[in-house]
């Protein structure tokens, strides 16, 4: 795949563009000149990005987990076509007391990660699949985390969910190779957001939202098909999921918060 890509007045739609590392992709994206149709829950949140921002953000209100709203985004993608790339951003995380297992919390996690991910790709492939008569090859991108990589304590709902979007996003590379659509799958390590203010841990090369935006729109211009950062903690995490399985076992099971009340 050629890094060479017309990246000039791109119309991307972005979804979780209200807040976090969606509200930082979508200033760095408008910085640059690109035009953004911003998806979020929050109609009055976009309203007030609008303002800031101008013509260069159009808001498509809705939830990308509920059927009827995905295919409102159909309809009006179409309406709003070409569209050049796809960031599916839109995502949670909650943790868990394993003394207190909760399939539903489960399901609430897997629900927004991946099926409202699928209902995004759903709604927006077709329209990327008409986009392909334009210079710049149709892009669509899958916001995921590193955190798959290690079996960290308490993500047994939010890892899992992301180890699927990575399986997810893979696959579709592979189908839609031969159509002329890239996909990326994007893999942060730690990043300061309102999702990430509520952990009660250290979190080691915590980011700011606007440098992960700054590194995700640059690797995203190149088409990149693996995009993590920051590389000092995802390097080290791929590293560790090379250990045999005994070792890293051990190691996750000695970080697991009871492990550690049990030693206090």
């Amino acid at each position: 795949m050629s890094n060479e890509h017309n990246t000039t007045n791109l119309t991307v739609w972005l979804t979780g563009a209200t807040s976090g590392i969606g509200l930082a992709v979508l200033a760095e994206l408008v910085r640059q000149g690109h035009r953004v149709i911003a998806t979020g829950r929050n109609r009055d949140r976009l309203n007030e990005i609008v303002a800031e921002y101008g013509n260069a953000v159009t808001p498509l209100a809705g939830d990308v987990t509920n059927p009827q709203d995905c295919r409102y985004f159909r309809e009006q993608l179409h309406a709003m076509a070409p569209i050049d790339w796809a960031i599916l951003n839109a995502g949670t995380c909650e943790y868990m007391d394993v003394s207190d297992f909760d399939a539903e919390l489960v399901s609430r996690v897997v629900n927004t990660n991946i099926v409202g991910t699928a209902r995004a790709i759903e709604a927006v492939l077709p329209v990327l699949r008409s986009s392909q008569s334009r210079e710049c090859r149709p892009l669509l991108a899958v916001v995921g985390s590193s955190a798959w990589w290690f079996p960290f304590t308490r993500a047994e709902a939010y890892g899992a969910s992301k180890a699927g979007l990575a399986y997810l996003a893979e696959s579709l590379r592979a189908d839609l190779a031969g159509e002329g659509i890239d996909v990326s799958l994007i893999s942060p390590g730690f990043v300061r957001t309102p999702l990430t203010d509520q952990n009660d841990f250290s979190m080691p090369f915590l980011m700011e939202a606007e440098d992960a935006a700054r590194i995700m729109v640059r690797d995203l211009t190149r088409h990149r098909p693996d995009i993590h950062f920051p590389r000092r903690f995802t390097l080290m995490l791929k590293l560790l999921a090379c250990l045999p399985r005994s070792l890293r076992d051990r190691m996750a099971a000695a970080m697991s918060r009871n492990a550690k009340e049990s030693n206090g």
